[in-house]
């Protein structure tokens, strides 16, 4: 891999100062915030103190109050409604989240989850038609359906009404449901254009309940509720850890250290939290997300709701026990793809040329092609799709994730002929297409990319917030770095560079693989680990002069028993130019 881009602020010394000053911050917190462009005072201070006040009216989303209409009218009439989802986290978080809403106003529901290997994403007719032939005469989606305008066509004519909830970007003509709530749509006005799915039926959600007579102190405490399963949603959906979301996440993952929901407290304990400990941003992305995950990736995602929906302990974690070995299965099969594709590297490398790649092969577990896509951006920084091929259908399916300046669903627009069936966003995005025209995708998307990126592109980035004294490195500032959480997409850990620190002795390497160092500068000391970084300490020797790239880490481990709560990490080195 080639070494790694440093980009380094240029920040004004007196605008720090004055933040600072004015905020009661460290100066290195004003610099990170100014950064990330919260340097005035109030934009500062909303995102360092989120508030419940700080959520939008919900009613600022367009057809909310055509919708909240239509669900009081079929809950009034006890009319059969179906909430129509997706498999992955936010997909079933937004289920469960509407389902709980409508019983909560005294109406029922039943839900319908695709499954991933059998139905793939989205709305399909045959199963509005099952709910048609049932009674259904409303249907809710929720984190789907802005692309399915035939399918909710064909309800119409079924007398099926549909209510859509949906924040994947919508085509030019809009589904012609009864109500379309999505931020993304191009007349809404919703100032947060980067909810997740269980964000909007959240919206939704808190739409209803204001109609119920409740009083304020109800309505705060049902909201705090919701707000837990639309955290998590958030987080492992990967949008943008900003504004209206930070509120959502940041108040969300407090409510779960003391959650009474039995699916949620026996999730939390397979994913290794104890009792009462309430998880960061980022456990939810590497812990409790991929256990949801798996359900959908491996199996069925209807035990998630059932899980989620639980009241009985017991079953409850016998749930959260198969969600745990269905994540074992999840890893041990994504990595056995990963290796296959490296092995294919090795005999073809990956060149400067290829500006994007797209990998495929036979019977690949259609599960899991999504995350091993993000795996192989990680390594190559350019945008990735992987692909199953079915010999026996001649179709496939896959996932594509994208890397920093690339829009995957732009480009996928750019050749819809190729696929049966296509959708995502910026990030993210899936894909049907005939195996004979992978080539030809291959071929297209490259053309597209190469036009959009450079060589320079494809190297990893580290950005810096700011320049930092050794001296600076002390417990409150840590802590008051740490506070700018919730960490995530949009709002990552804050990086930090150390001029000329002096390497105090060899590196320690530990467990074959990472390293441990001490460096010290103008008197101060400072101990770091380094993730997967022992190749690269062969050519590290004391008193080497080194500009680090580092972080402070939250440690939950090291506080649980008395030791600071935070730590510092490696990020990158190389030697100094002093």
């Amino acid at each position: 891999m080639k070494p790694a881009r440093w980009l380094l602020p240029a920040l004004d010394p007196n605008g720090v100062s004055e933040l600072a000053n004015t905020l009661g911050i460290r100066p290195l917190t004003a610099r990170v915030l100014i950064k990330r462009g919260y340097g005035h005072p109030d934009a500062a201070h909303e995102f360092l103190y989120p508030s419940l006040d700080d959520l939008h009216d919900p009613h600022g989303i367009r057809d909310l109050d055509i919708a909240v209409e239509r669900l009081r009218r079929a809950i009034a009439d006890d009319e059969k409604i179906l909430v129509y989802g997706d498999y992955d986290v936010d997909g079933t978080a937004s289920i469960v989240i509407l389902l709980k809403s409508i019983e909560m106003a005294g109406g029922h529901a039943h839900f319908h989850v695709p499954h991933r290997l059998r139905d793939g994403y989205g709305m399909r007719l045959d199963v509005v038609e099952r709910a048609a032939a049932e009674g259904v005469r409303l249907i809710v989606s929720v984190d789907t359906g802005i692309r399915a305008g035939d399918v909710v066509r064909a309800a119409r004519e079924l007398g099926i009404d549909v209510i859509i909830t949906d924040h994947h970007l919508p085509e030019a003509a809009l589904p012609p449901a009864v109500a379309v709530l999505n931020p993304n749509r191009p007349d809404c006005q919703y100032p947060n254009k980067n909810l997740c799915g269980a964000g909007v039926a959240f919206k939704l959600a808190q739409g209803l309940f204001e109609t119920l007579g409740w009083s304020d102190g109800k309505l705060r405490r049902m909201k705090e509720s919701f707000l837990r399963l639309a955290a998590i949603a958030t987080v492992s959906d990967v949008t943008p850890l900003t504004g209206e979301n930070r509120v959502i996440v940041k108040h969300g993952l407090r409510g779960l250290g003391n959650t009474r929901n039995p699916g949620l407290r026996a999730l939390l304990a397979v994913s290794g939290f104890a009792p009462g400990e309430t998880p960061t941003a980022t456990q939810i992305a590497f812990r409790i997300g991929p256990r949801i995950n798996a359900a959908g990736r491996m199996a069925t995602a209807t035990d998630v709701i059932e899980l989620l929906l639980s009241a009985d302990e017991t079953r409850a974690r016998e749930i959260a026990g198969r969600l745990q070995a269905l994540n074992q299965e999840r890893q041990e099969t994504e990595a056995g793809i990963v290796r296959l594709i490296l092995r294919e590297c090795e005999t073809a490398p990956v060149t400067e040329e290829q500006s994007a790649l797209v990998f495929s092969g036979a019977g690949w577990h259609c599960g899991v092609v999504g995350i091993v896509a993000s795996r192989l951006v990680e390594r190559f920084c350019r945008p990735v799709f992987v692909i199953s091929e079915d010999a026996e259908t001649g179709e496939a399916h896959g996932s594509g994730r994208s890397a920093a300046g690339f829009h995957l669903l732009e480009a996928l627009e750019s050749m819809p002929e190729v696929f049966t069936k296509f959708g995502g966003h910026r990030q993210a995005a899936g894909v049907t297409i005939p195996t004979g025209r992978i080539e030809e995708f291959r071929t297209r998307l490259g053309v597209y990319a190469r036009a959009r990126l450079s060589p320079e592109d494809f190297r990893p980035l580290v950005e810096f917030d700011s320049e930092m004294d050794l001296a600076e490195a002390t417990g409150e500032t840590a802590e008051e770095i740490l506070s700018l959480a919730p960490f995530g997409f949009g709002n990552p850990i804050p990086v930090f560079h150390v001029c000329a620190a002096e390497l105090a002795g060899p590196p320690s390497i530990l467990k074959e693989k990472h390293v441990r160092l001490n460096v010290r500068s103008n008197g101060k000391s400072l101990s770091a680990s380094a993730w997967n970084f022992a190749a690269r300490a062969a050519d590290m020797r004391a008193g080497d002069l080194l500009d680090l790239a580092i972080s402070f880490e939250d440690d939950p481990y090291g506080r649980s028993r008395g030791w600071p709560g935070w730590t510092v990490t490696l990020r990158d080195a190389r030697p100094s130019r002093i």
